[in-house]
């Protein structure tokens, strides 16, 4: 494919112009390098077609000297706006629905949110699309709750995109770095979408954290409950769970499940899709997973297996302490930053675990980012 356009202002794919086995060689090179002292990695799980595949796109809208309104991404480490029609790693679906806003937001008169004035409304646009579901929603970020002839502003959007299941308005009204703010008003649809990943169904809400590429997901969590070697006895915790995706994946070739993350919102959902799925043996808790395995281990209880898949700082000393303390047999750890992922091993070697096997997964191609996921067993 041709090299993105966009490759220099943007800054978001350092990988652009290198054919794709040349990326994945690169990737492969780099977590053999960082896991030397801990064994051989496996080839790693690359795609079969590395284009289009983020299902969550995010423009950012601005207002030209000239009048007219751009919508793009902002420089890698700067506010400037980079005007970008599509690109090569995002849903293009997701791109045309972009450009239709910026163009319904010139004849609706809507005004684009100014950083430096604080005046305008329109500030952000985010799509989640459903890969398996084909649902598609459109959140507007709006500076005000006010938003004049939201209902024909809607009904025009989805004249021309009747794949849109969903439009929610969120009101950001502080000056802020965050995209969404606390507020959802729904304009139109359910309020949320559903996808499907290795047979389980997952409800999307617009603030929920959901992998960017389930075409890769499906892959790294089909390894994972393989390297966690279940037989359908086995107790998991399944910490940081989010909205319980791997746990819930995971409930089937397993005992009981139980889910434990800090995000409030995350927690409904995935207590929600517990019950949309039909799983009875998966249990969610919301609080902080160290401290809770801490409370486990003080009253006795045990686990088999824990997943672990943390942010990309990687876990606190306090959560693997927590982790040690309670000895699982097995720790399957899956990480979307290496390093942090490489000094938390030093750690947990030194605490009674080996690693077994090294796993590196391609979730972002044309990005240096590479996942990978380790098992360890009680020595």
């Amino acid at each position: 494919m041709e090299k993105c356009s966009y490759a220099k202002k943007c800054g978001g794919c350092q990988y652009q112009g290198i054919a794709y086995e040349e990326q994945l060689k690169e990737k492969e090179k780099k977590v053999r390098k960082l896991m030397k002292d801990f064994g051989k990695p496996e080839p790693i799980i690359g795609m079969e077609n590395p284009y289009y595949y983020r299902n969550k796109v995010h423009a950012v809208y601005h207002h030209q000297r000239n009048g007219e309104i751009i919508s793009g991404i902002y420089q890698e480490g700067t506010h400037k706006v980079v005007p970008v029609e599509e690109c090569q790693i995002e849903n293009q679906e997701a791109d045309r629905v972009i450009q239709t806003i910026r163009r319904l937001a010139v004849s609706f008169k809507i005004k684009i949110y100014n950083e430096d004035s604080g005046y305008g409304l329109l500030r952000h646009v985010l799509v989640r699309t459903g890969r398996k579901t084909g649902e598609m929603m459109v959140v507007l970020v709006t500076a005000s709750p006010v938003f004049p002839s939201k209902n024909n502003f809607v009904k025009a959007l989805r004249k021309e995109h009747p794949k849109i299941t969903t439009v929610i308005q969120n009101i950001n009204d502080k000056n802020t770095n965050m995209i969404l703010g606390e507020r959802n008003v729904v304009l139109y649809g359910k309020g949320y979408i559903e996808d499907e990943l290795c047979g389980c169904r997952f409800r999307i809400s617009p603030n929920s954290f959901y992998q960017v590429n389930p075409i890769q997901t499906e892959k790294l969590y089909q390894k994972a409950i393989e390297l966690a070697g279940l037989t359908g006895k086995e107790r998991v915790i399944d910490a940081y769970c989010g909205i319980g995706t791997i746990g819930l994946i995971a409930a089937p070739h397993a005992g009981e499940v139980i889910g434990v993350e800090l995000n409030r919102d995350a927690v409904r959902d995935a207590v929600g899709n517990a019950k949309r799925n039909g799983i009875k043996n998966a249990r969610f808790y919301q609080g902080d997973a160290g401290k809770f395995m801490v409370a486990m281990a003080e009253e006795g209880e045990k686990a088999d297996v824990v997943f672990m898949d943390p942010p990309r700082s990687g876990s606190d000393e306090a959560f693997m302490n927590s982790v040690v303390t309670m000895q699982p047999e097995k720790i399957v750890y899956i990480s979307c930053n290496p390093e942090t992922q490489v000094r938390d091993l030093k750690y947990l070697t030194k605490k009674g675990y080996r690693v077994v096997r090294i796993c590196p997964a391609d979730m972002f191609p044309f990005t240096v980012h590479c996942e990978c996921i380790v098992s360890m067993t009680k020595v």
